[in-house]
């Protein structure tokens, strides 16, 4: 019989694909923000942003110790767990490394806007506290796209805010998202997020598809014009333009979410070679099968 956790969670409970053997505290209910238009992870009504009580989160992270387990990889939920104060985060931190010695990465989702709220000094603080890894939805680098699904965001404070976290020792995890900007928006879409790694070289870059699970509505409202989706010979295309741009020295780069329409893994720039002659690859055989058009193509 499987011993149940002693963590409480408001489902339902999102977490990176890379942080699938980490141990989960809810530190935040929701996303502060909860108004990108391509978004559905925190629209159920009981996903209301609220910050989980202090005195509830470090009694959970005791309540592990206490039951002997020993993680080693800890991330912080919801959305944004970086909108809470520095006073809570350094309480949360620190009793995560007095009760659960084991651990030697924490991490968390990030908004770009929520580190303007942090000063150098405060990001290596929490650096040195154990938050070694933030994942940033970058989404574009396109301002006026960025605009069309009220991100909140521009190429800017997002480019700010990874370089901030780069130089106090943090880590970062940026996700493109692929199509997101349909036809008419594909190629700028492209050009400008390969310049937005470019500028703030990631550890990790990552991208999704546009999918849309809950209807197109929302979404659609911010194309006055209509938004035209990309097929997968389209999506393809587009990942072909994006790579060709990047110009990175070590990055790690994956494109194997389940809603990619074709794997792509490697190290950017050594690798870059390899992965357009694998997009182009990719191109040939969905311009050739239309019959899987939204099949997945991969290695």
């Amino acid at each position: 019989m499987f011993q149940q956790l002693p963590v409480h969670y408001i489902e339902p409970l999102f977490r990176p694909p890379s942080e699938a053997r980490s141990l989960i505290f809810q530190v935040t209910n929701g996303c502060s923000w909860n108004r990108c238009s391509y978004c559905e992870m925190y629209t159920d009504p009981q996903k209301k942003f609220r910050p989980r009580p202090e005195a509830e989160v470090l009694a959970e992270i005791r309540n592990c110790a206490e039951q002997g387990l020993q993680p080693r990889r800890v991330f912080l939920a919801d959305g944004d767990a970086l909108v809470l104060s520095m006073r809570r985060l350094r309480n949360i931190l620190r009793e995560i490394r007095s009760a659960l010695p084991s651990v030697n990465r924490v991490s968390s989702y990030c908004l770009p806007a929520n580190l303007k709220n942090k000063s150098d000094d405060d990001l290596a603080e929490l650096e040195a506290l154990g938050l070694k890894i933030i994942y940033v939805g970058a989404e574009s680098g396109d301002d006026e796209l960025l605009r069309r699904v009220d991100k909140g965001e521009t190429y800017a404070s997002t480019a700010e805010a990874l370089l901030r976290a780069r130089a106090a020792g943090i880590r970062t995890s940026v996700m493109i998202l692929n199509g997101l900007g349909g036809r008419a928006y594909s190629r700028q879409h492209a050009l400008a997020s390969a310049r937005l790694a470019n500028e703030t070289q990631p550890d990790y870059l990552a991208t999704l598809v546009l999918t849309f699970y809950r209807g197109r509505e929302k979404f659609e409202a911010g194309f006055e014009q209509g938004f035209d989706q990309l097929d997968s010979v389209g999506l393809c295309q587009e990942m072909k333009t994006f790579v060709a741009a990047l110009d990175l020295e070590q990055t790690i780069f994956r494109s194997d979410h389940v809603s990619n329409h074709m794997v792509l893994k490697g190290v950017l720039g050594k690798d870059r070679s390899r992965l357009l002659r694998e997009i182009e690859q990719a191109i040939d055989y969905f311009s050739n099968h239309p019959e899987f058009e939204h099949g997945h193509f991969g290695y």
